[in-house]
């Protein structure tokens, strides 16, 4: 059986029906206080994310506030979140309300390490250099 995707008991079209202080009364707390808080960077963004949706713009939003809460007015549309390094792009869905972009966007890699090389171990200290 298909799984259901769903954000508190709501399927995404009811979800991107939700305005905004119907969504603070279903996130909790932490996601509540950091939405009615919001700082300058976060108006900015909630200011650009209209734009691309008046313009009708396809391409990704910029972005290097990972600590923005999604809201259901952003379902659908792409975010490049910044890592630290580069832009990585993410596509906003139902099941990433209340969650924060950065959680999406890893900052570290998987290390991955080869072999040992010459005499980085103690017993390769009797193989030969060449």
């Amino acid at each position: 059986m298909p799984e259901k995707i769903a954000f508190r008991g709501m399927y995404p079209a009811d979800a991107e029906k939700l305005d905004q202080k119907q969504y603070i009364g279903l996130v909790k707390a932490r996601q509540r206080r950091s939405i009615k808080r919001n700082g300058l960077d976060y108006k900015n963004l909630l200011m650009k994310v209209e734009e691309y949706k008046k313009d009708g713009k396809t391409k990704p939003i910029k972005t290097q506030i990972r600590e923005a809460v999604i809201i259901p007015a952003w379902i659908g549309l792409k975010f490049s979140v910044h890592n630290g390094k580069e832009y990585q792009e993410i596509q906003i869905n139902a099941n990433m309300l209340g969650h924060r972009l950065g959680e999406f966007i890893y900052t570290t890699k998987r290390v991955q390490h080869s072999a040992p090389g010459i005499r980085a171990t103690r017993g390769s200290k009797f193989l030969a250099v060449k």
